[in-house]
């Protein structure tokens, strides 16, 4: 529905809609448009003839005895004094291509189901800062009460469509139980995909059976019906370790997908080139999906980009770059040689709901886009390099979201569309504003922004012109006020609860790493 975009404004444009405010519908939007071939093929197939090499010569150190087991039974040289492991190029070849091009994830509400691969396009809530804002208040230390208040805000936002972790660490939960109550308080208060930390493997095996009895389907449906995706991320430079490995080995051992994602920063924990990060992303990227193969012959995988660079003169990451947006171009057309699902991310190292966010946040939100992303986690609410979830900053993202949604939806060239009629009944000199044509779509026909103020400089209010992070506050306020909770069956509750209730009195997991 169109917004009032008269005299008076936002606060008309509130007054007239109410709280809920204009928002599309939840789907998940298609990529339609090419992607951005940023470096010829022959570029692809050096940088894929580079990261095989490094596999080969140099290896990875996989500090996990299993996983070293698994990969030796498929041809690897495993090192029998250290965690080295070096890779054959054929086994690699032969474990990728049993990874399959896309997959259904499986949320508790089958309406938010979501897709990942091909030309689908899913948006994830900013995920595992350890400080919060918003609301009115101050940079903060992650708790649960602002958890809670980020999941009911992206479960409300229809251009977020799954959680990409814990919005904000809830630090006021203990370590050994957090994960049990973070992801009842996802289940419950969203029915939307969600995702479990790789933190070793009883907080994986908890967090699946979680998520199975949730959605109420028996183990076997489960491992038909992938239900919650994980994000394991490299030590990098050329390091698996311990918990994450874990996270690979019960998440592929159940065929629940799991997103391999290096952590390269060019300068720092990669080479300072471009091309260097991204050879050293693509082998870290590959050994971590031929392990998940090695487990489960066609368990789901991602192939995940995050390469940036850093500040050389603080060592601090830099996000929204040209070398990030360049990096996300290439990592594309590296998970598109694989045949895999792409992740990629929306970052900036902004620290304040300003015009560096913004701009920085679009241009990774492009370079997400453009490069085939079917994954772009953080895509709502990240801020400060990722060490801070900000309300505003959701509501800000929310917006661009769904711009990029309606940006990417071709637009309409039938016979009314082309409107050679109406063009014709206004006739030179015109105009279109009261014509039959446009009042019969104008409301299908432009995208209704959350934030835009169409009021004119006279009617700005006495305080001045509306801040960003004023506008932003007032409508993450109205958006939560419009929350509403999920339905979840009673006996299905009462499991749940149960469970968590028996696993807190056991006491958790350890928490030595």
């Amino acid at each position: 529905m169109a917004a009032r975009r008269g005299r008076g404004g936002r606060r008309a444009r509130i007054a007239d809609r109410g709280p809920a405010n204009p928002q599309l519908p939840f789907r998940q939007p298609r990529l339609h448009w090419l992607p951005v071939r940023a470096i010829p093929d022959d570029g692809v197939e050096a940088i894929h003839e580079a990261s095989l090499k490094v596999l080969r010569d140099v290896g990875m150190d996989m500090l996990h005895l299993e996983a070293r087991t698994l990969l030796g039974r498929e041809g690897a040289d495993v090192d029998p004094d250290s965690a080295r492991v070096r890779f054959d190029p054929e086994m690699v070849t032969e474990l990728v291509g049993h990874a399959p091009r896309s997959f259904t994830l499986h949320a508790r509400n089958p309406a938010h189901s979501i897709r990942l691969g091909g030309n689908h396009l899913a948006f994830a809530a900013v995920a595992s800062p350890p400080h919060v804002s918003g609301l009115g208040r101050d940079r903060r230390t992650g708790n649960r009460d602002d958890f809670r208040q980020l999941v009911r805000l992206s479960q409300h936002l229809n251009a977020v469509h799954l959680h990409g972790g814990y919005p904000v660490e809830p630090t006021d939960l203990h370590p050994s139980v957090r994960h049990l109550h973070a992801t009842h308080d996802l289940l419950t208060l969203s029915d939307k995909a969600i995702h479990t930390y790789s933190l070793g493997r009883q907080r994986t095996l908890d967090t699946i059976e979680m998520a199975r009895i949730a959605r109420a389907v028996t183990d076997e449906e489960l491992e038909s019906q992938p239900s919650l995706f994980t994000v394991v991320n490299t030590s990098s430079p050329l390091r698996l370790d311990t918990p994450m490995i874990e996270g690979i080995l019960e998440m592929s051992a159940r065929n629940q997908p799991v997103v391999v994602t290096p952590f390269t920063l060019a300068g720092a924990m990669a080479p300072v080139t471009v091309a260097g990060a991204l050879v050293q992303q693509n082998a870290e990227a590959l050994a971590g999906i031929a392990l998940t193969q090695a487990v489960r012959r066609g368990a789901p995988v991602v192939y995940g980009g995050f390469t940036s660079n850093v500040d050389m003169q603080s060592g601090a990451p830099a996000f929204g770059t040209p070398e990030y947006l360049q990096a996300a171009l290439v990592g594309g057309q590296l998970a598109r040689r694989y045949g895999l699902p792409y992740r990629s991310s929306n970052a900036n190292a902004s620290n304040a709901v300003d015009l560096q966010a913004t701009y920085e946040s679009m241009f990774s939100l492009w370079g997400a886009v453009m490069g085939g992303a079917n994954l772009v986690m953080h895509a709502a609410g990240w801020l400060e390099g990722g060490l801070r979830a900000s309300f505003e900053k959701m509501v800000l993202d929310a917006d661009l979201l769904q711009m990029i949604c309606t940006a990417l939806e071709p637009p309409a060239t039938d016979g009314g569309s082309l409107a050679v009629e109406a063009i014709a009944d206004v006739g030179p000199g015109g105009h279109f504003f009261g014509t039959a044509h446009t009042r019969a779509r104008y409301r299908d026909a432009f995208h209704d922004p959350l934030l835009s103020d169409w009021s004119n400089f006279e009617t700005w209010d006495e305080a001045g012109r509306p801040d960003p992070a004023r506008r932003t506050e007032t409508l993450a306020k109205e958006l939560l006020s419009a929350y509403e909770k999920p339905p979840m069956d009673i006996a299905v509750r009462e499991e749940l609860d149960d469970f968590v209730a028996r696993r807190a009195r056991e006491g958790g997991v350890a928490t030595d790493y």
